[in-house]
């Protein structure tokens, strides 16, 4: 029995959370082998590997046709074939690859709880939209903020809130005429996937607690209060429709069908996103500084997506505290 492509596509866009949290269980139980036994744990992650890219694979159409968001809908392109390629390459031998694998398990660990715990999820979407809500009043901007599902237009019909899936106090309302533009602080806007990222990777490498905390300083105090800024900038000029720029060519590559939304692209998906890459950028830079450890991890992705090897602590003229590569399974 042949099973038509879509169908498949559909099957796994609808358990694409499922996918995550295997990927995860495998990256974490492939990591707690091989601390002891590596060539027990290497099929183990390879495996996991291979699970990652389906997970990708996955999210390709929700990011793409949901969220028309072009960075991350490229980024869980590539990220198909490069989870892969991982898997294969570990296999082939490359034993820096535990650190990457066990970076990404403890990715999932931090960042999947917030995805599918309410009682984790709803604190930190409200005390991100409390936080967003004092600095756009700073700023003279005072949108209602609701809770629901739902809001009253100004003549009194009960609308739906798009694209609103919890009906937490996290959505801002702006009254610009009868129907009330309203901005959604989802769990996107929180932060807590960036986050996630530097848990992953300053908490894989083998290094000293003190400068481990130093990386955390310099990292997840600055990413919560840069998305702040992102926040209170979205909010702000798709609220008050100020980025409402080449609203026909917008509306055309993007495939919207109301006009209003062309702010909010060009807010988000434009200038927002691509800001956040450059942030994610310096913010490595600024952990680099702090734990040359993870530079392991950084040249093991310029090896994959290169086929080079790289240096880049003498390169950038960066401290050698300790040993970079990964330690024996006994240390």
């Amino acid at each position: 029995m042949v099973v038509p492509a879509a169908a498949v596509v559909e099957w796994m866009a609808g358990n694409s959370e499922s996918l995550g949290w295997l990927a995860v269980a495998l990256f974490v139980a492939g990591s707690l082998l091989a601390a002891h036994d590596r060539d027990r744990a290497r099929p183990l992650l390879v495996a996991a590997w291979a699970v990652f890219g389906l997970f990708w694979l996955a999210l390709v159409p929700y990011f793409i046709l949901e969220q028309r968001s072009v960075i991350e809908g490229l980024g869980s392109i590539v990220a198909v074939p490069l989870s892969l390629y991982v898997g294969y390459v570990l296999a082939r031998g490359r034993d820096s690859l535990f650190i990457l694998s066990r970076a990404v398990a403890l990715m999932g660990l931090f960042y999947f709880p917030f995805m599918a715990l309410d009682a984790v999820r709803r604190p930190l979407i409200e005390m991100v939209t409390v936080h967003t809500e004092l600095l756009m009043n700073l700023l003279g901007f005072h949108p209602e903020v609701v809770g629901g599902l739902t809001i009253e237009s100004q003549s009194g019909e009960t609308l739906r809130i798009a694209q609103k899936t919890y009906p937490y106090e996290s959505t801002f309302a702006f009254y610009n005429g009868d129907i009330p533009i309203t901005y959604n602080i989802a769990l996107a806007c929180t932060g807590v996937g960036s986050m996630a990222i530097f848990v992953g990777l300053i908490g894989a490498v083998p290094a000293p607690v003190r400068r481990k905390l130093r990386a955390f300083a310099v990292s997840i105090p600055i990413i919560y209060a840069l998305n702040l800024v992102r926040n209170v900038f979205i909010g702000v000029t798709f609220g008050n429709q100020m980025t409402h720029v080449f609203p026909d060519v917008v509306m055309g590559l993007f495939g919207l069908q109301e006009g209003y939304m062309v702010s909010y692209i060009v807010s988000d998906r434009i200038i927002a996103q691509s800001a956040s890459v450059v942030a994610l950028v310096v913010i490595t830079w600024l952990v680099v500084r702090e734990l040359p450890e993870v530079l392991v991890v950084i040249e093991d992705v310029l090896y994959l997506a290169t086929g080079r090897e790289y240096d880049l602590a003498a390169a950038f003229d960066l401290p050698e505290e300790s040993d970079r590569g990964e330690p024996n399974p006994g240390d």
